[in-house]
């Protein structure tokens, strides 16, 4: 995974609240093994007409809108528990979702793949919606050390909460299996201490 301390980028308003997972990614799309390429389906029934066709009336497919923030509606990621959602909001390239509530397991998933949520309060969430609005190129700082959210043109921030190990993994690029092993010689000293 990529490192993550500080991200500076406009960001992409979905105000529909309740985004269930099969919204995120439609179960039809869920037979590949690999990670890849699951971005180009992201809202695949929301980005295009049944007939294949481009759906112009859809925010991610408004070219006035750009970034690597997703800001979502209330209960982002509802539903069933497919890790997928977290593959394809990565591989479409957002690298942060802000939502006033998230479901646990899609939270779990997208810190596990390089995609951090943060929960905000609904009032926040109501300010940086009216600052899309107002700026639909309104830049915005996400800063994991300090866990913070802040509106640029405001300085207007919030504090999100985020588990310490996940921050940990984030920050250096670690999954799991990385952690671990960067933490190889503590468990070589700790498991000869115990002979």
């Amino acid at each position: 995974m990529d490192k993550f301390t500080k991200l500076t980028s406009s960001a992409i308003p979905l105000s529909i609240e309740n985004v269930d997972t099969d919204q995120i990614i439609p179960a039809r799309f869920l037979k590949a093994t690999s990670r890849d390429g699951f971005g180009e389906n992201l809202f695949r029934d929301w980005r295009f007409h049944k007939d294949g066709t481009v759906n112009n009336d859809f925010i991610l497919n408004n070219s006035k809108y750009n970034g690597t923030i997703l800001i979502a509606g209330d209960n982002f990621g509802c539903g069933s528990s497919r890790e997928h959602a977290a593959w394809a909001i990565n591989d479409f390239g957002f690298k942060v979702v802000v939502s006033s509530f998230f479901a646990d397991i899609f939270k779990g998933n997208a810190l596990n793949n390089g995609v951090l949520p943060i929960q905000v309060t609904p009032e926040y969430l109501k300010e940086l919606f009216t600052e899309i609005e107002n700026n639909a190129n309104a830049k915005f700082e996400v800063d994991l050390d300090t866990q913070t959210i802040t509106i640029l043109s405001t300085e207007s921030s919030a504090i999100f909460e985020i588990n310490p190990y996940k921050k940990t993994c984030l920050t250096n690029g670690y999954d799991d299996i990385d952690f671990l092993i960067s933490n190889k010689k503590e468990i070589e000293e700790f498991e000869n201490a115990k002979v």
